[in-house]
């Protein structure tokens, strides 16, 4: 059987040949030595988990395992280049797949993959089995819990060019990779560069100065309280609707802001009757109270109308301008301190309204106020450029292994 994809070099017009996995390369698993034998483990051989397997290169290891862990267990020892995917795990886990950029021991839930011939470039490979993730998934056992096997993994048919078109496609993504990873560490390094000058403003360590190059005011404690018209939470309806007003989460929060598409509906009537102090107003801010503590957006007009539930709590400024400062502050490392010194333990970890009406921070004056907002607003710019970025050619990427693979 033969297969042609869509997209490819100009210089190749081979036809490719569908092959079974296990044809191709030997499959097989790793495993645990037992956690009762010290002397098994927090040796000098990197020992690898699924999770550590999310479509990446494994170039280091939470856990190592000894000579005498490798040698009286089902552990086996890779060589550098190997492919492993998950073949079973919580959530998404099952069915990534990465490359070892080390030689490795791995448990036995990492399926480890070894070409066996010549015929076929692991890079190749690992970029085609990357794109099936989903179908790869849908082939899992139908049990208490879907797990690929090794008898799964033999069964894929993989359609193969030959070698130098794999190498060139090989190539070619990997440029693509480097690029993401490029971006994706631009974006730590910008957030990382926030969060260190965002502790230095709010230390005072760094101030900014008037535009006559005068001296701000000396900045004054003050608490959360002092300065918002009103803090309160929201409530959870009874029933909600299939349209309506919206009813925002924290799981409706994305890295952007609020996430439209997330939200719940409640119909008008209780919205208007049952949710009364919960209805959202433009620039309030939204801090998570409970499950995920210490989130935060700001309401802006185009989710409106809208309300919330328990698990938020409903910041009201009496001054409007002072919005971006305030969300700052609740970002800052200080407000993240506040929070583990007051939080409540129990079933759920929670604040209360009084722990957040009793939050006192240092106040500068509204100029200085604004000039800090511009400031760290410029570097929240700069990330969601290389956002957008990392998304694009993510997408870029994504288009072409549909186009490029068969």
């Amino acid at each position: 059987m033969t297969h042609t994809p869509k997209l490819r070099f100009p210089e190749f017009a081979d036809k490719w040949e569908v092959n079974k996995l296990g044809e191709i390369a030997d499959i097989s698993s790793g495993g645990t030595p037992s956690r009762a034998k010290k002397d098994y483990w927090n040796g000098n051989i990197p020992w690898v988990s699924t999770t550590l397997i999310d479509f990446n290169i494994i170039d280091k290891t939470d856990e190592k395992i000894t000579a005498e862990g490798l040698k009286n267990s089902s552990a086996k020892l890779f060589p550098k280049g190997t492919l492993l995917m998950a073949m079973y795990g919580q959530g998404k886990t099952r069915g990534k797949i990465a490359l070892l950029g080390i030689e490795a021991s791995t448990n036995q839930a990492c399926g480890a993959i070894i070409p066996n011939k010549l015929i076929l470039n692991n890079v190749f490979l690992f970029q085609n089995l990357a794109k099936r993730y989903d179908e790869i998934r849908d082939l899992s056992n139908q049990g208490g819990q879907e797990n690929l096997s090794g008898g799964i993994i033999k069964g894929l048919q993989i359609s193969l060019p030959q070698l130098p078109e794999q190498t060139k496609i090989a190539n070619f993504l990997t440029a693509i990779d480097e690029k993401i990873q490029a971006l994706k560490q631009k974006k730590t390094l910008l957030e990382q560069y926030k969060k260190g000058i965002m502790q230095q403003i709010f230390s005072q360590e760094l101030r900014f100065k008037n535009d006559d190059g005068s001296d701000f005011d000396d900045w004054e404690e003050k608490s959360l309280g002092e300065i918002c018209e009103v803090i309160t939470k929201g409530t959870t309806p009874r029933q909600f609707s299939n349209q309506g007003v919206k009813f925002i989460k924290t799981e409706c929060f994305n890295e952007k802001g609020i996430d439209e598409l997330k939200c719940l509906f409640v119909n008008e009537e209780i919205h208007n009757k049952e949710l009364k102090r919960s209805i959202l107003k433009e620039n309030d801010i939204l801090f998570a109270i409970a499950g995920s503590i210490g989130k935060v957006r700001i309401v802006k007009k185009n989710i409106l109308p809208a309300n919330t539930n328990q698990a938020l709590s409903i910041i009201r400024l009496k001054e409007k301008e002072i919005v971006r400062f305030i969300f700052y502050i609740l970002t800052s490392i200080n407000m993240e301190k506040y929070i583990l010194d007051n939080i409540t333990v129990g079933a759920q970890p929670n604040l209360n309204l009084e722990q957040m009406n009793n939050y006192c921070f240092n106040y500068p004056s509204l100029p200085e106020q604004q000039k800090i907002a511009d400031f760290l607003t410029a570097i929240d710019e700069k990330i969601e450029k290389v956002s957008q970025q990392i998304t694009a050619t993510e997408t870029y990427k994504k288009g072409l292994l549909q186009q490029m693979f068969c």
